[in-house]
């Protein structure tokens, strides 16, 4: 089963809200493993082709890129989850 994030955007509100990115459904003896990258489009389209290449995840599996308004993006997570991160740095030009 593919998950595609769910997003909601900011309804028609006065007040600018960031995205949403929702929790996924839970899948009987499946748990979730959410991957987030965020970065220039090319480093983060760069990072998706080494992923593929390492025949970790399919590129087509991974969601169409959300450009991340002056609001922000909201993680929702579910209680007793823990997020890590990891910062490298990529070379450009």
């Amino acid at each position: 089963m593919i998950y595609i994030p769910s997003l909601r955007s900011p309804a028609d509100s006065e007040a600018a809200q960031p995205i949403v990115l929702g929790s996924p459904l839970r899948v009987p003896g499946r748990e979730p493993l959410r991957h987030i990258l965020v970065g220039s489009r090319t480093g983060v389209e760069q990072a998706v082709q080494q992923l593929h290449a390492l025949t970790y995840a399919e590129q087509f599996q991974w969601s169409q890129p959300i450009i991340v308004p002056e609001t922000g993006i909201t993680i929702t997570p579910v209680q007793g989850e823990v997020l890590q991160y990891l910062i490298r740095w990529r070379s450009v030009g």
